[in-house]
């Protein structure tokens, strides 16, 4: 009886998780959401790009909160409107700003670089220590007890 129980409200909760995905996925009107985004987010990503000067336009430091500006927009219009989010609409929006904006942007200011070595250093040599110990701790301990037996 339990096991019954147990296996109707499984099942019971994966439907209901289906429903609330397939309602999600009829309701997302991908024309509007097309239009809203472009009427709303890129209008005003544009306007502040252009407050921005040009030469500023590579520069993180100074797009990064327009830029999240304009994220946010495309996943607020998204969640008003019944889409999931990021999706082939969103990929494509986005890459059409990268060819218009940021098309002339070297990589090097957006790459990852390695913490100084204050911070790398006991990253790498604890471990390494630690490991020393444990190896010397075993050899030590493996030839003090082949004595005893």
């Amino acid at each position: 009886m339990a096991l019954e129980t147990a296996l109707l409200l499984k099942a019971g909760f994966v439907l209901l998780m289906a429903a609330q995905v397939l309602a999600s996925v009829s309701g997302c009107n991908r024309g509007v959401y097309t239009f809203l985004i472009n009427d709303l987010c890129l209008a005003n990503f544009t306007f502040n790009m252009k407050n921005l000067d040009r030469g500023l336009w590579c520069s993180w430091k100074d797009t990064m909160e327009i830029y999240e500006g304009l994220t946010n927009c495309t996943y607020q219009v998204a969640l008003r409107i019944n889409c999931f989010w990021p999706n082939q609409i969103v990929d494509r929006f986005f890459m059409e700003i990268h060819q218009i904006y940021f098309h002339d942007c070297a990589l090097t200011g957006r790459l990852l670089h390695d913490p100084p070595i204050s911070i790398l250093a006991p990253f790498i040599t604890v471990p390494v220590l630690v490991t020393l110990l444990m190896t010397a701790v075993v050899v030590w301990r493996s030839k003090r007890t082949q004595g005893m037996l």
